[in-house]
């Protein structure tokens, strides 16, 4: 089944990678980021990014959105990890939704269920800030 959602994916954008992050406001005021695709070494740097600026814009409650994401890749958890310091020293809150079956099971096998607070639905991690 991811397959096919990578592969719709992937012809919805324009041509180049099948991935990308948008970032919004919910109206109590957390930056919400979507990961769409993948969260890879390709483009860890561009989630970073846009997590500073975010920082750099007074945001201190950040969630990051998976619902639409099929693959984490070790850079992509090292990028996860350097992020949650980041908000942390800023004295932020970080909180994750949406992980698949198998993204979940790799956050447990990894142990980065116990760093990270998970949330089954964005509208749960909301409510939990």
């Amino acid at each position: 089944m991811p397959t096919r959602s990578f592969a719709s994916l992937r012809m919805t954008t324009t041509g180049r990678e099948p991935m990308g992050f948008s970032q919004t406001k919910d109206a109590s005021g957390v930056a919400v980021v979507q990961v769409e695709g993948q969260l890879i070494v390709g483009n860890r740097q561009e989630l970073k990014e846009l997590v500073q600026a975010a920082l750099d814009a007074g945001e201190r409650r950040i969630l990051i959105d998976f619902s639409r994401t099929g693959y984490i890749d070790s850079s992509g958890l090292g990028a996860l990890v350097s992020i949650s310091k980041k908000i942390r020293e800023a004295g932020g809150e970080l909180r994750l939704s949406g992980l698949n079956e198998d993204l979940r099971s790799l956050f447990e096998l990894t142990k980065l269920d116990t760093l990270f607070a998970i949330a089954e639905t964005p509208q749960q991690a909301l409510a939990s800030f």
